[in-house]
């Protein structure tokens, strides 16, 4: 299986997602390719992603 954007569009606010939530925990990405990362740091990059999706859920859930 090819791994291709089903919304080419939105690659780039993933990117720009992704690039916050480094900061957010501390760790220095750079633009293409970032294999040099340690499991950790990727790790804890997916998770504050998966924090900020998971609070983003809840919030929009609270004003319905």
């Amino acid at each position: 299986m090819a791994n291709k954007s089903l919304v080419p569009e939105a690659k780039e606010a993933l990117n720009r997602f992704k690039m916050e939530a480094a900061s957010e925990v501390g760790v220095s990405l750079k633009q293409g390719y970032n294999g040099d990362l340690t499991s950790k740091q990727a790790g804890s990059i997916g998770g504050q992603m998966v924090k900020k999706l998971i609070e983003n859920a809840e919030n929009q859930m609270k004003t319905r």
